[in-house]
């Protein structure tokens, strides 16, 4: 069975003085992969400027905007619609040789074919301090351990919306121990990294009806890579495994590869933006 997910995507940007050029990417649109069948997508602005679809550098479609008329306040509205088909995210092989999986976390070619996802970066960055809160165990699979490090991150960080903002380090993060989803998934890909195994931040959707944090904005969770098994899914935030209440929309190194919205703005005095987002479901046979 699928569900059909409509997602309702806004976006209010108010300036004290008037604009008078401004170029903007928003990396909004879900991804198509195995699980997200692509209906549809309407997207407008309420100055009617030009947008332009396209593909960034990671492969992800993006919508360029570039106003051609000064403004102090414009408003941005998004509407997907896409199938999902649901998900257990607990249907795999499990690993049938720890040891072996170990193994491969130490090899050469390894290392180099999942080098991106395996570098440290500002967001991930953790100080000398902390690298110790969290190390594996080699008795458990690859998997058990990242099961215990979703747990744990989950724990030890309070989520709190106001506590920090998107440009946040991890050094700033364990000090407070409060935060929102991109800090809470920097942080378990900054464990899973420093252990050797391969970790990327995923941006997206998430299903509101289910009482998780993180459903009324954009949201984010990890993917780490068990040798042998694959890409599996880690919300952090609500420590439990991405399923098909997660929808994606890009993944990366951090929130610098996956920030929904980019932009050069040429204005002077304050700005103030907020945004929101809708998700709703009904069932497709």
């Amino acid at each position: 069975m699928s569900l059909e997910y409509s997602i309702t995507y806004k976006a209010e940007n108010t300036y004290e003085e008037s604009v008078r050029e401004a170029y903007w990417q928003f990396l909004i649109i879900p991804q198509e992969n195995d699980s997200q069948q692509f209906i549809s997508v309407d997207f407008n602005n309420s100055l009617n400027a030009r947008s332009e679809f396209s593909i960034n550098g990671y492969g992800f479609k993006t919508i360029r905007v570039h106003p051609k008329t000064e403004f102090t306040h414009i408003a941005f509205e998004a509407n997907f619609k896409l199938l999902k088909k649901e998900i257990n995210p607990f249907d795999f092989e499990p690993e049938e040789d720890v040891l072996k999986s170990f193994q491969k976390l130490q090899e050469l070619d390894f290392k180099v074919d999942y080098d991106t996802f395996l570098k440290t970066t500002d967001y991930t960055s953790l100080p000398e301090e902390s690298k110790n809160l969290f190390t594996l165990d080699t008795t458990l699979s690859i998997f058990e351990n990242l099961l215990a490090l979703n747990s744990f991150v989950h724990h030890y960080i309070k989520f709190n919306a106001e506590a920090t903002d998107v440009y946040t380090k991890l050094k700033d993060l364990l000090k407070i121990r409060q935060g929102v989803c991109q800090d809470f998934t920097h942080l378990f890909c900054a464990f899973a990294r420093l252990n050797g195994i391969p970790a990327r931040y995923v941006s997206g959707y998430l299903h509101q009806d289910n009482g998780y944090f993180g459903d009324a904005q954009m949201h984010a969770w990890a993917e780490a890579y068990v040798p042998f098994v694959g890409w599996i899914g880690f919300d952090v935030t609500n420590d439990i495994l991405a399923g098909t209440s997660h929808i994606k929309i890009a993944d990366g190194k951090d929130y610098n590869d996956c920030s929904p919205l980019k932009g050069v703005v040429f204005s002077t005095g304050k700005n103030e933006t907020v945004h929101s987002v809708v998700v709703s479901s009904q069932s497709q046979q």
